[in-house]
């Protein structure tokens, strides 16, 4: 009997999983660019601890963070590679003028 209570313990916490259970599963795809935008966070988290002028560097972390939160629900992979590819090329340009300070 106290089996029973343990097991149905265990599957009424199972039912309350977070919404985005709900959602169903992504694409492979979608989990790989999932994962090039994570690196390119952590690339420009990593890049903007390099600026020594502390008002350029907030300024830096607050748009990139702007335009990721501006872009998180985007699903159409076409859109997200782009975003992608153009965040690294800005990231680029930034990173070169960064490190000629």
């Amino acid at each position: 009997m106290r089996s029973w209570h343990l097991l149905s313990r265990f599957y009424s916490s199972q039912a309350k999983r977070p919404s985005r259970f709900a959602e169903g599963t992504v694409s492979l795809d979608h989990f790989l660019q999932r994962g090039r935008a994570l690196a390119l966070w952590r690339t420009i988290v990593r890049g903007c601890r390099n600026i020594s002028d502390e008002g350029t560097r907030e300024e830096t972390m607050r748009f990139a963070r702007e335009e990721f939160r501006r872009n998180k629900d985007v699903r159409d992979l076409t859109q997200i590679r782009y975003l992608i590819s153009t965040g690294k090329t800005q990231w680029e340009g930034m990173e070169r003028y960064i490190t000629g300070l």
